[in-house]
């Protein structure tokens, strides 16, 4: 029997259960400006000081982009979806050197006001190695690190 006729379909993207953070900032900002900002799939480096530079492929949904860290890690993601007009996107972790395994994530903004807003960072996500004892500490790590960029965020429009 041939070997091709035996393969079937796989990936090893999978969407990640273990582990939810949301980290979410009320913004001094309308909507559309502030969704100028963290919709901005190639522009996380305008919150995200850690980030020495973002390369996106393609254009819309399916484009990638590569992310280099300042500490030389790297994270290469997909965009699943981007709708402007509910501002609200997803993407999934391709590739990446942090300890993380699958990761699937999405940023949304909701106006509260005329010049106010909600952004919501959301990341569901798994630890690259270890069993439930390794949970504590990857959420902890997931949590720091949205909140970090999201208070950024709050500081950008303050």
């Amino acid at each position: 029997m041939n070997a091709i006729n035996t393969l079937k379909p796989d990936t090893l993207i999978k969407n990640p259960e273990l582990c939810k953070v949301v980290s979410s900032v009320e913004v001094p900002g309308d909507a559309n400006s502030v969704w100028a900002i963290v919709g901005n799939f190639g522009g996380f480096q305008a919150f995200i000081p850690a980030l020495e530079s973002t390369e996106v492929t393609g254009k819309g949904v399916r484009s990638v982009r590569r992310k280099l860290f300042k500490d030389g890690n790297v994270a290469i993601e997909q965009l699943n979806s981007h709708d402007n007009h509910t501002r609200t996107m997803t993407w999934t972790l391709i590739y990446t050197s942090l300890p993380v395994g699958n990761l699937w994530a999405a940023m949304t903004v909701q106006p509260t006001g005329d010049n106010d807003c909600v952004a919501t960072w959301t990341i569901i996500a798994e630890p690259d190695q270890g069993g439930p004892e390794a949970l504590p500490a990857f959420q902890e790590f997931l949590q720091g690190f949205a909140d970090s960029a999201m208070s950024n965020v709050r500081g950008l429009f303050a």
